[in-house]
């Protein structure tokens, strides 16, 4: 039986101290970028077993979210997400520090500033990027997100697309477009998977145009507004929009309402996640309902209680129906 490589092993073959080992384990400051990455590859070539760093009380919590995301329309579902987990940490003795990062950011120098036991990363981030952050071997969930081989918790995507796309059909609209602002997007993936999957049990052929995606300009509401324009001009317009999430819905109806087009009478919206103001525009917006509290506490127990790297959580959703005054 082979031994277990030790911290004190690793030391020796690097050069260093033993403290000095253990802060580049487990993602410490105070080291430099050079010295830690020695020190990890000797403890690579040395057959160390990071997945000991997983038993680990953990002490630290870092929320990682996409610079992308850190942005108004988008900080409507992220920012109550952040207080679910930080409402979970608190409750089982976890700090939690929030960073926002990019592609082009100093990754290893911004996240070791925390000092973090765990990186909890929401959303979309590039491969490249979730690769240098599992590089730095700390331990990594995924919350709003998915890979095969790291624990994640994600809302039922794909029972939300197809609910709502359901719901518009028993409504009886006959031309549902389906609008995001990208694909590349776990979520929007799995919720469009739902939206063609409920169009092809009710035998309903959509042209390919009636899947907007949003174009590639800076401004996400800029992009939105485009895509919801081009939908408008078609010959054979839709009379019902299922968006990837609520933020989309709203831009989407203004812009509907901006041509003269009553709502839900000639064309009407379904959202995603329920954010605060989906009941507070007029007409309301039916929407899905995506429980973030339980997100949040599901995201910290992929720590406190794992179930392995293949740890894949799914929190249910449901369809909130909302009418207004005299339909």
């Amino acid at each position: 039986m082979t031994n277990a490589v030790r911290i004190r092993d690793i030391a020796v073959a690097a050069g260093v101290s033993a403290g000095a080992v253990s802060r580049a384990l487990k993602g410490h400051a105070g080291l430099s970028d050079e010295t830690r990455a020695r020190i990890l590859q000797v403890a690579r070539e040395q057959g160390y077993d990071f997945s000991r760093l997983r038993s680990d009380k953990i002490r630290r919590m870092l929320f990682l979210l996409h610079k992308q995301h850190n942005i108004a329309n988008a900080q409507l579902f992220y920012s109550p997400l952040l207080l679910a987990v930080e409402n979970a940490c608190r409750s089982r003795g976890i700090a939690l520090s929030f960073l926002a990062l990019g592609p082009t950011d100093p990754v290893v120098e911004q996240v070791h500033r925390h000092s973090p036991d765990a990186l909890l990363l929401a959303g979309f981030f590039e491969p490249e990027l979730t690769a240098a952050l599992r590089n730095m071997q700390i331990p990594v969930a995924l919350v709003d997100s998915w890979l095969p081989d790291l624990p994640s918790v994600n809302p039922d995507n794909l029972t939300g697309g197809y609910l709502a796309t359901r719901h518009l059909i028993a409504c009886g609209r006959t031309r549902i477009a389906f609008l995001a602002s990208s694909l590349a997007h776990y979520s929007i993936r799995l919720r469009e998977k739902g939206y063609r999957r409920a169009l092809y049990e009710a035998k309903l052929l959509i042209p390919p145009e009636y899947e907007a995606i949003a174009p590639p300009i800076l401004d996400t509401e800029a992009s939105l507004i485009e895509a919801m324009r081009d939908l408008l001009d078609l010959h054979e317009p839709p009379d019902a929009v299922f968006a990837y999430n609520d933020a989309a819905a709203l831009i989407a109806m203004r812009t509907c309402q901006q041509r003269g087009l009553k709502i839900p009478g000639d064309i009407a919206f379904v959202g995603f996640d329920d954010i605060q103001a989906a009941g507070m525009v007029f007409p309301p917006l039916t929407t899905i309902e995506n429980d973030r509290e339980r997100l949040g506490r599901e995201a910290v127990e992929l720590f406190v209680n794992p179930a392995g790297e293949r740890d894949q959580r799914i929190v249910p959703v449901r369809l909130i129906e909302r009418k207004s005054a005299g339909e």
